[in-house]
């Protein structure tokens, strides 16, 4: 009897052991959203952005505009110091397009500002085609950061020394102005000559209204790293991308047929002075980056959610949030370890 009750004992003290060696689990963090205005330095008239961030709040879904985002507004942050990624859209866009980014991206521990450009967004296309609208995006996103890093709710929150860019079409070139590129306006001009029928690049046969002659390409120190997906990068040659020393995380669809692939992302790929970590989509377009759309975004922009035949959007979206995840945590760094708690705040 004693022999059987000593083999309990020596069981039951394995499993406490086995129990208190186990790893602590993942910490899941639920997403709010937090609404910024503040001055567009272009002209001083208010601007907006969404700031998505880890939340130790309940699971919501709200309706913002024309989408629905797993986000709850103002909801309780998670304490820690947390990466922060700045998002640029593409031209005439939205980056809400991109909520599933921001959102997915939130959930592992990052602060996602996504940035609503004045001048070149879904309702305002007055700077299009213009310099202050080249140079102007880049400062926009500049003014987004110091302004998050002052937002009383957010910048207790947000680590200064670990700040990456997402850009998408036009937002790729915003964010490599921002990396150190400057653009060649020539190397437009001869493209242009080349493919006028590039209605997306070549809207103004490759000249840009020079609306502002004050205004030059602004890199930001305080950027660590580019996540680019379908960038418009043709003004770029490997002499004005030689300041560009930030790791890339690189992806294009070989179908897109609105950026084209071989004068953009391909060539960016060969010409970066670092090699990015580039990754080609068959058979994908240009829209296949924007968020998998529900069925009354199906019937309202068919163009825009139907993908080719064999490509699969939302399989695409699964790998590229876990190598967004992947990328920016190794080139900017995880959450500091009071971002790891998920005791009740």
């Amino acid at each position: 009897m004693m022999r059987l009750c000593a083999v309990m004992v020596l069981s039951l003290l394995g499993s406490l052991i086995s129990v208190h060696a186990a790893p602590a689990p993942h910490p899941h963090w639920s997403v709010g959203f937090h609404r910024m205005s503040f001055l567009d330095p272009l002209d001083l008239q208010p601007m907006k952005a969404i700031a998505f961030y880890p939340s130790t709040g309940l699971e919501h879904s709200t309706q913002v505009g024309a989408y629905h985002i797993a986000a709850t507004e103002d909801a309780k942050i998670a304490i820690g110091r947390f990466p922060m990624l700045m998002l640029s859209h593409g031209n005439t866009g939205t980056p809400l397009a991109l909520h599933d980014l921001a959102t997915s991206l939130a959930r592992k521990g990052f602060v996602v500002v996504a940035v609503l450009h004045p001048g070149d967004n879904y309702k305002d296309h007055s700077r299009l085609g213009t310099v202050s609208n080249l140079y102007g995006r880049p400062i926009q996103i500049s003014e987004a950061i110091t302004a998050t890093l002052g937002d009383p709710m957010l910048s207790p929150f947000v680590d200064v020394d670990q700040i990456g860019v997402i850009g998408y079409s036009a937002g790729g070139e915003t964010a490599l102005i921002l990396a150190g590129a400057k653009p060649d306006f020539d190397r437009l001009r001869r493209y242009c000559q080349e493919r006028p029928e590039d209605r997306d690049a070549c809207t103004t046969k490759g000249e840009l209204v020079v609306d502002r002659d004050d205004l030059q390409p602004q890199a930001d120190p305080r950027i660590h790293a580019l996540m680019l997906m379908a960038p418009l990068s043709l003004m770029f040659g490997r002499h004005t991308l030689a300041d560009v020393h930030v790791p890339v995380l690189l992806y294009s669809g070989d179908g897109d047929k609105l950026v084209a692939v071989d004068k953009n992302a391909a060539a960016l790929a060969r010409k970066l002075p670092e090699p990015p970590d580039f990754k080609l989509l068959a058979g994908a377009g240009h829209f296949v980056f924007m968020a998998p759309c529900d069925s009354d975004q199906l019937a309202a922009m068919p163009a825009v959610c139907t993908d080719a035949d064999g490509v699969d959007r939302e399989g695409i979206h699964r790998d590229l949030v876990s190598e967004a995840g992947r990328f920016f945590s190794h080139t900017l760094g995880e959450p500091s370890r009071a971002g790891l708690q998920t005791a009740d705040q």
